[in-house]
C-alpha cells in the first residue's frame, strides 16, 4: 500500500487494503497528494488496480502510482494518457482519479474499468442519497484506440465523502460508510465486512473539508 503525502488541512483520508499474495505482490495502491501548479488548492486522489494479482499486478499498479505522482500537476485527462502509454507492454490497469479542487469546491473525477466510486453527502437532510460515480469501460495501458476520458466535475461541501473501492471489496460496501467515524475506522470497518477474500482489495475514503481548518 502506497501513503504518501496526506494534506490534511483539507482531506481527511483513510485507506485500509489487503493482498492476496502478500503486501509486496499487492495490486491495489493509492495516491493522495496535494498538487503543485495552477491549483494551488488542490488535491489529487487515486485509486488503481493492476489487473489479477500477484507480482505483475502489483508492477503495473507501481507504474501507474509513480506516473500520477511525477505527473499530479497535469490535468485528469493527460494524466490518463500517461499512464496509459507508460503501462504498455504491462498487464494494465483500472482507475479512478479524482482531484478536488479548494478554491470551488468541486471534484474533477474519471474512473476507467471496475474500481467503483460513490460520494456520500456530509448533510443527509438536505441531501440524503449519494451519488454513484460512473465510471467507463476500458483498461490503461491495454486498451486499443483512444480511451473513454470523459471528466465529471461535481459541486462538493464541506464533510462530503468520495469513497473508493477496488473490485475485491463486494459492490455493497456503501452501504457502511458512516458520517460518524473517522475515514480511517471506517475503511478498516468496511473492508472488514466486504473484503471478498479472493483477491486484493482496497477501499479509500476521503473527507473533504474544504477552505476552512475543520481538522
Amino acid at each position: 500500500m502506497v501513503s504518501l503525502f496526506q494534506p490534511a488541512r483539507f482531506l481527511d483520508v483513510g485507506v485500509a487494503s489487503t493482498a492476496l499474495d502478500g503486501p509486496d505482490a499487492c495490486g491495489d495502491l493509492h495516491l493522495v497528494r496535494h498538487v503543485n501548479g495552477a491549483h494551488e488548492a488542490a488535491v489529487l486522489v487515486a485509486v488503481v488496480d493492476g489487473l489479477g494479482h500477484g507480482q505483475e499486478a502489483a508492477a503495473a499498479a507501481r507504474i501507474a502510482i509513480d506516473t500520477l505522482d511525477r505527473h499530479a500537476g497535469a490535468p485528469i485527462p493527460d494524466l490518463i494518457r500517461l499512464c496509459h502509454a507508460a503501462l504498455v507492454g504491462s498487464r494494465g490497469v483500472v482507475m479512478s482519479v479524482a482531484q478536488f479542487d479548494v478554491a470551488r469546491d468541486t471534484m474533477t473525477w474519471v474512473g476507467l474499468g471496475n474500481v467503483a466510486g460513490v460520494l456520500v453527502p456530509g448533510d443527509r437532510v438536505s441531501r440524503p442519497l449519494y451519488t454513484t460515480l460512473v465510471t467507463r469501460g476500458g483498461i490503461v495501458g491495454t486498451a486499443l484506440g483512444p480511451l473513454p476520458i470523459r471528466p465529471w466535475v461535481i459541486p462538493i461541501q464541506p464533510l462530503d465523502q468520495l469513497v473508493l473501492a477496488t473490485d475485491g471489496v463486494h459492490s455493497d460496501f456503501s452501504d457502511a460508510i458512516s458520517l460518524h467515524q473517522g475515514p480511517q475506522q471506517t475503511a478498516a470497518r468496511v473492508l472488514a465486512r466486504h473484503s471478498k477474500g479472493t483477491d486484493d482489495a482496497l477501499i479509500l475514503i476521503a473527507r473533504y473539508l474544504g477552505s476552512g481548518d475543520q481538522s
